[in-house]
Formats: C-alpha cells, structure tokens, sequence
C-alpha cells in the first residue's frame, strides 16, 4: 500500500473534487493500455474522491 500526502489549497481541492465527480470511465480507458489499467486508475481516484470527501470537499 501507498500513502499519498498533498498540500491542496481550497481552489485546488474543490477543483479537484469536481473533477473527480465528473470524469468517466471513458477518460480512463482512452488513457490506459487495456481496461484492467482504466479500472485500477478510476479504483485509484475513487480513493482520492473519498478522501476529498472526507475532508469536507464534497460536490454536488
């Protein structure tokens, strides 16, 4: 496992957040080499998402 530490400023996570509410699966998959790839990124951004959420960045 792997721990990711960042120092966002609010722009920066609500930004952030927003565009992990919006981005889809065929983002990942046109920028992965096979789906297995496009399902561990989105897995990967989901965990940020939740966390964003968790630190009172939760979009609408």
């Amino acid at each position: 496992m792997v721990t990711i530490t960042a120092l966002l400023s609010d722009e920066e996570a609500q930004a952030l957040a927003q565009f992990l509410k919006r981005v889809g699966f065929s983002e990942w998959r046109q920028n992965a080499v096979d789906d297995e790839e496009a399902y561990l990124m989105r897995d990967g951004c989901d965990k940020i998402a939740n966390a964003l959420v968790e630190a009172g960045y939760n979009p609408r």
